[in-house]
Formats: C-alpha cells, sequence, structure tokens
C-alpha cells in the first residue's frame, strides 16, 4: 500500500499463515528518508531490520530503538548464497518464537533491497516457503501486495528451493510445470 508519505514510499506487509509473525517488504531507507520509516516500523512493531543491499543509513538509529540490524547483501537481480539463506533462517526462526510467546502482538521483519522488488522478496519467499507454503504459492502471495516483485531466475530458484528446517511432505511440481503456470508458457495463448 501507498501510504500518506510525501516521499510516496511503497510498504508491502506480508502475514504469514498461522502465525502473527510478518514481513514488511520497502524499498531503500536513507538517513533523509529513515524517520518515516521508523514511524511505520513502531506503527508495525518490527523487531529486525534486514539489509538485501549496501547501508545506506546508519544502523545506530534503529539499534537505539531495540530494533535489530542484519545485513545480507547480496547480488542484485541474483539469488541468495547458503550463508545467507542461514542467517536469514536463523532470524526468522528467532522472531517467530517470540510471535508465538505474544500472540496477541504481531512482530514483523523488516526486509530491504534497492527497489524492494528482487532481494527482499526472495527471502521472504523463502521463509514462507520454510512455513509450509508452496513456492508457487509463496511467490503469488507476496505479488498479490507487490506488483513485479521476483524476476525469472528468482522464480526459477524459489521454484526448486527444498526447505532446510522440516522435511517437506508436499511433493514440488517440476520446474517446466511450474513456468508453464506462472508465465503461460506453451498454454497456446
Amino acid at each position: 500500500t501507498r501510504n500518506g508519505s510525501p516521499l510516496g514510499r511503497m510498504l508491502s506487509v506480508i502475514d504469514c499463515p498461522n502465525t502473527s509473525l510478518r514481513f514488511l517488504i520497502l524499498d531503500c531507507p536513507t538517513e533523509s528518508t529513515l524517520d518515516f520509516y521508523m514511524e511505520q516500523f513502531d506503527r508495525l512493531h518490527v523487531t529486525a531490520v534486514t539489509r538485501c543491499c549496501q547501508a545506506t543509513y546508519s544502523a545506530n538509529r534503529l539499534t537505539e530503538r531495540n530494533i535489530q540490524v542484519l545485513d545480507l547483501p547480496f547480488k542484485d537481480g541474483g539469488v541468495p548464497p547458503a550463508l545467507v539463506v542461514r542467517e536469514w533462517l536463523s532470524l526468522v526462526e528467532k522472531t517467530k518464537k517470540e510471535a508465538e510467546n505474544n500472540p496477541t502482538k504481531p512482530i514483523t521483519i523488516a526486509v530491504h533491497c534497492v527497489a524492494g522488488l528482487g532481494r527482499a522478496p526472495v527471502l521472504v519467499a523463502i521463509a514462507l516457503i520454510e512455513m509450509g507454503m508452496k513456492p508457487l504459492d509463496s511467490i503469488e502471495h507476496i505479488r498479490a501486495k507487490r506488483r513485479g516483485a521476483f524476476n525469472k531466475p528468482q522464480i526459477a530458484y524459489l521454484d526448486t528451493y527444498k526447505r532446510m528446517l522440516k522435511s517437506s511432505s508436499s511433493s514440488h511440481s517440476s520446474l517446466r510445470s511450474s513456468f508453464s503456470r506462472m508465465f503461460r508458457i506453451g498454454s497456446g495463448s
């Protein structure tokens, strides 16, 4: 949703099924825009911010407000290396436990890259898949709130992503059929 900010920043809240944990995908704050984001972080009970790009603002202003800042940069338009995924999932699991201990007050993890359309949505999709959502369902769930999220290599990565935290009971469909559904390949239209 567009917020009533003169900056016109796009903030997308992504709810997680069966938990009070949620994610906030945003574009990249700067020193001059950080105050707007901090107001939103307070409103949405953000306890951690994950930066998938180079730092464009001082983390001190967030840590002073008890908001953890986790730097997990990876290539623009790319997919996260295994180490980034492990550190991300460690944060998600820790925060999910906090949310379960206080189910009446949602807890939010904010995550951003430069535009909030590639790297940040990929990390959120990974978290949703780890929580049991099917890969293409996670993509659709995020795109419903954040149009334009994901490029083809990121979709291919997510479609073949294997859960690390728990064994998956759902079967993964083939890459070809998944691409067919996402991009209407071979549908004759």
